[in-house]
């Protein structure tokens, strides 16, 4: 019965991307700080609703590649009939429920965004994911969850808006990294790609330069910090990146998605600390190793 127990708990372990949620929690942190406000109550729905709308996409995924999977990765959970196909797609449903009613209280405009990226996430994951539209779709959605934050994280109609409008550039630095890592990730069971790697590659460091600017003088904590956080994010899934490039097999190209998932977390905390936050920052990287260790266990993609 334990066994059995174990089992089952490594198969949602594996549906849900656990190794993949660490990389969550710093969207809405991130908004918070692009927004100039302290983390509080509202940032604390922003991220729980973060975290269920990603898991609600997570499942949403396997049950929409369930046949696809059949064939290509006949060992994850729902081909290996270890989770079945209705179980996986009554699990989204819920989350993205409980995702939009964790947003609904932090206000309407909580729920507006919130609502915003779940229909992103359905839609990716049900219709968008196999055309030029995919990568996109998967960039705006980590865009609108930065946004999120941003707008949990203030009161006031006028405020709201300008804390979404200064969290924009924050949130195009956010959606142009997964950009790159969702146009790399429609090649790993495949391989194959060269030109795919190298320009991720590009939009990495470009991504890292943009990032290591900010507010503050040169003698600031977060001038010193900003550049350091900027490495620190490039250096995660650039090698990866150029190996995959100069050998596109399927094994390299599948380490380089990964790569990008764990570099979410410092550039979030790059992100941080552009905006002048850097307690947020260094709690953010605080994250790397867990999601390092955790994904040795479980695989991010």
């Amino acid at each position: 019965m334990t066994g059995r127990r174990t089992g089952r708990g490594r198969a949602w372990a594996e549906l849900l991307r656990v190794s993949a949620l660490l990389s969550v929690p710093g969207d809405a942190l991130a908004g918070a700080a692009a927004a100039g406000a302290r983390p509080g109550r509202g940032t604390l729905c922003a991220l729980g609703a973060s975290l269920c709308l990603y898991e609600a996409g997570m499942a949403l995924n396997d049950w929409a590649d369930r046949a696809e999977d059949a064939v290509e990765r006949p060992h994850r959970p729902l081909p290996s009939g270890r989770i079945a196909p209705g179980t996986a797609l009554a699990a989204s449903a819920a989350l993205t429920a409980a995702g939009l009613a964790l947003a609904s209280r932090a206000g309407r405009p909580s729920l507006a965004v919130a609502t915003a990226l779940a229909t992103t996430v359905w839609a990716y994951d049900l219709g968008l994911k196999h055309t030029p539209a995919g990568p996109g779709a998967m960039a705006t959605a980590r865009a609108l969850d930065l946004l999120l934050g941003a707008t949990a994280s203030t009161r006031g109609r006028d405020t709201r808006t300008r804390a979404s409008l200064d969290a924009l550039p924050s949130a195009a630095l956010l959606g142009a990294h997964t950009y790159a890592v969702t146009a790399v990730s429609r090649h790993e069971t495949r391989g194959g790609s060269t030109r795919t790697p190298l320009a991720a590659l590009a939009v990495t460091l470009a991504v890292a330069a943009a990032a290591s600017g900010g507010p503050g003088g040169p003698r600031s904590d977060t001038a010193r910090l900003r550049p350091l956080l900027a490495l620190a994010y490039a250096r995660t899934p650039a090698p990866l990146l150029l190996h995959a490039a100069l050998n596109p097999s399927a094994a390299l190209t599948e380490r380089a998605v990964g790569g990008g998932i764990r570099a979410t977390i410092p550039l979030q905390a790059a992100l941080a600390a552009r905006a002048g936050a850097p307690a947020t920052a260094l709690a953010l990287l605080g994250l790397v190793p867990a999601a390092r260790a955790l994904a040795r266990k479980v695989s991010p993609t």
